[in-house]
């Protein structure tokens, strides 16, 4: 769940790099938030609730997105190659698949490693 707080707090930022844990911990919270809303949507007759749900998570989406796109080396522009149909989405499900680049790249510090020590969590 720190990871999904974490990724909150840093919902306008675009710069810097975000790890493969971090990533798709966000990833998994917002699912289980989005079911639970929905869910309470059916009960209370409110469908609408996953979509408000999802408008304000939109922007630390895309900046969770952007950075971990940064630390595979890419540019955050990739994130609209997926809007091309099945090939966009297999390609950036790799690159969020793919551990990032070992050592300091154009994005930044490696977040792995620690005073450039590698943290083996």
């Amino acid at each position: 769940m720190s990871y999904f707080i974490e990724a909150l707090k840093k919902y306008a930022i675009f710069s810097g790099r975000a790890r493969r844990k971090e990533y798709w911990m966000f990833s998994l919270f917002t699912a289980i938030i989005a079911i639970v809303l929905g869910v309470i949507g059916v009960v209370i007759k409110f469908p609408y609730l996953v979509i408000v749900f999802y408008l304000a998570i939109l922007l630390p989406g895309v900046g969770v997105s952007i950075r971990r796109l940064h630390d595979v080396g890419r540019s955050g522009w990739w994130l609209f190659f997926g809007i091309i149909p099945i090939a966009g989405p297999i390609t950036l499900l790799v690159f969020t698949c793919t551990d990032g680049k070992p050592g300091a790249n154009q994005y930044g510090p490696n977040p792995k490693e620690v005073g450039g020590i590698p943290a083996h969590v």
